[in-house]
């Protein structure tokens, strides 16, 4: 199963580095907190650190989109994006169901937890072999 789609290896980051750039990078870097709402979060009165943190996590997110995109385009370094793929979606899985269980976040984040299931095995299907 891993790498079964590898011929298209470059052609899966594009997609997924502009999706997750629009959808996600930007609008957590930009606009963190309209972002929460969007997504269901109740923000409190002191937001000084939720924008701090929502504007960390989206640029650490455009630092990922910048190296998914150069190995989209050159193939540079792309099996160590793939390996940082795989592993963000792993420990985002693993972050969501701790809120589920918990049920400490709103139902758009729970349901985050099939997008990082398929975003882990459409990244292990498409896994570049080695050359």
């Amino acid at each position: 199963m891993l790498g079964i789609w590898h011929l298209y290896a470059t052609d899966y980051l594009l997609v997924l580095t502009i999706s997750t750039t629009l959808v996600f990078a930007l609008p957590i870097f930009l606009v963190p907190l309209a972002w929460a709402r969007l997504m269901g979060w109740r923000i409190p009165t002191h937001t000084d650190l939720a924008v701090y943190f929502g504007r960390c996590l989206g640029a650490f997110i455009l630092i990922l989109e910048a190296m998914m995109l150069r190995a989209a385009l050159t193939g540079e370094a792309i099996h160590t994006v793939f390996e940082l793929l795989a592993a963000t979606a792993l420990m985002m899985i693993v972050v969501h169901v701790y809120g589920a269980l918990r049920r400490i976040q709103p139902l758009s984040e729970t349901l985050e937890i099939g997008f990082y299931a398929g975003l882990l095995l459409l990244t292990l299907l498409f896994w570049p072999l080695s050359a």
